[in-house]
């Protein structure tokens, strides 16, 4: 199928590992033109350098979405480089878990500043931009604790569900404008934080991933990859998805109890 995304500017935050990284390559092969931000510049280099010579194009700005001003820069970078924004993917953000009486107000507010607030400040950057460009996209990477929090998910799972809250609200507001607004909400997924835990546990990270996903109830009995993940949110941002706006995808293998 073809996803017509050849040419369509797409600005991904988090886009220098893992989920985002993956993104990255997969819009790129589908002809994209693909501006990616993260906060180590190593890690973009290699990853723009990954997609050197697919039908699409990319670059990659170190930013850190927590900074206004860092964030604003990126959305000006990109629209420099490539003249318009047709889709905006919010997906920086780590998980941030542990009992509720052990977060003092600095945890929260650095979980609501790089989750929630960044992500209301990309929009806003960007949602003129689409509004020139005849209506677009916006998809933003959530968990599926916005919908289903369990005893010790805080500060994320309330996050994202703030999150949650955000893309109903925006995908109603902007909608008259051709703008749709998504979410995928996210479970076990292979990604660097889970490499980076496997080399602090000392273990191959082949077994975590096995003891993830026999251990975690998941239906499928597997944790997801990183690649799926990009499939599906490659399809929300292109034309095919036209006619989804407010919506939430569980990307979980069935973990979720909530649908």
């Amino acid at each position: 199928m073809d996803l017509q995304l050849t040419g369509r500017v797409v600005l991904v935050t988090g886009g220098s590992d893992g989920l985002g990284a993956a993104l990255v390559r997969t819009l790129v092969a589908e002809g994209a033109r693909v501006a990616f931000c993260g906060r180590d510049e190593a890690r973009l280099h290699a990853v723009a350098e990954q997609v050197i010579g697919g039908p699409g194009e990319a670059f990659g700005r170190v930013a850190d979405v927590r900074d206004p001003q860092a964030l604003a820069g990126f959305v000006t970078a990109a629209t420099d480089r490539f003249g318009a924004v047709h889709a905006l993917v919010n997906n920086a953000g780590a998980s941030s878990t542990g009992p509720f009486e052990k977060h003092a107000d600095e945890v929260w507010q650095a979980d609501l500043d790089l989750k929630l607030y960044a992500a209301i400040r990309a929009c806003r950057l960007v949602l003129p931009l689409l509004r020139e460009a005849g209506g677009g996209a916006i998809v933003n990477s959530l968990a599926i604790g916005a919908r289903a929090p369990g005893a010790g998910s805080t500060p994320t799972s309330v996050t994202r569900a703030a999150g949650l809250a955000l893309t109903k609200a925006l995908s109603k507001e902007f909608g008259p404008d051709g703008v749709r607004v998504n979410a995928v909400l996210v479970g076990l997924v292979r990604s660097g934080q889970w490499e980076r835990a496997a080399a602090r546990e000392k273990i191959a990270v082949e077994d975590l991933y096995h003891r993830m996903g026999h251990n975690s109830d998941i239906p499928l009995g597997r944790v997801g990859r990183a690649e799926e993940f990009a499939d599906l949110v490659a399809f929300l941002v292109s034309a095919r998805a036209a006619y989804l706006t407010g919506t939430a995808i569980n990307f979980d293998g069935g973990l979720s109890p909530v649908a």
